[in-house]
């Protein structure tokens, strides 16, 4: 398989399981020499790096709250300091708490925010500090950037359209300096966090019948990350199996 990321140093955030930890194994895969970040999963960290390291890539775990601007900014640095230099930011890191409005408790509205929007805001400040033409910054939204769906997502939703309009955002600041800056927005994948009856139900929802894989969200992100997708910036990509449709 031909190594389109050869020579290319990732930073993965949220990267020790799900979507996350597909998209670290398509990357390094790719021939991207990847570190990811994690904050309560330290032994699937170490069990993914395991996993890579045995694959012949180059990987590095690096812990790390999402939450803290701090640590999200120690994290770039520490990419740059173990591989020497940063080619493609992936934001995934994310929290979810359902809640409808009568009873939703402020302090979990402030780390949905500070996870969600704000870590997109400071990893991709601190990244493109080193990233240089043909440099990339892929975010994770999600399709409840445009449709909520179901009572107790509104805060969740909020997130997600913000990471949206940030992207574009951000686009324009950087597509002067050759810098890409898109969104890939999932719809339902498939997850053991999940009760069967409540995926079940969701799989009636997809024009496609069922729900997707993390592997085709990791493949999503790799077309944004390689060479093929120079002229794509601005963007919000749904991965949803027709779920909006």
């Amino acid at each position: 398989m031909s190594k389109t990321l050869s020579g290319k140093v990732a930073l993965v955030t949220g990267g020790s399981r799900g979507i996350g930890a597909a998209i670290v194994r398509r990357l390094a895969r790719d021939g991207a020499a990847v570190a990811f970040t994690y904050s309560a999963s330290a032994d699937k960290a170490r069990a993914l790096v395991k996993d890579v390291a045995a694959s012949g890539g180059a990987v590095l775990s690096i812990e790390a709250d999402s939450a803290d601007v701090g640590a999200v900014q120690q994290a770039v640095a520490q990419t740059v300091e173990a591989f020497g230099r940063l080619d493609i930011l992936v934001n995934n890191a994310g929290v979810l708490t359902h809640g409808t409005v009568d009873d939703f408790a402020i302090a979990d509205f402030d780390r949905m925010v500070a996870v969600n929007v704000r870590a997109v805001f400071v990893g991709t400040q601190a990244a493109v500090k080193h990233m240089g033409q043909g440099g990339r910054v892929i975010n994770i939204g999600s399709v409840s950037a445009e449709r909520a769906g179901l009572p107790g997502a509104a805060v969740y939703s909020m997130t997600k359209g913000a990471v949206a309009s940030l992207t574009k955002g951000l686009a324009r600041d950087l597509g002067a300096r050759g810098i890409t800056v898109n969104t890939v927005q999932p719809g339902p994948t498939e997850t053991d966090m999940a009760a069967e009856e409540y995926r079940a139900w969701l799989r009636t929802l997809m024009a496609l019948g069922r729900m997707g894989q993390d592997s085709e969200i990791a493949s999503m992100v790799a077309f944004l990350a390689g060479p093929e997708s120079g002229f794509v910036t601005g963007s919000a990509l749904t991965v949803d199996g027709g779920f909006l449709a």
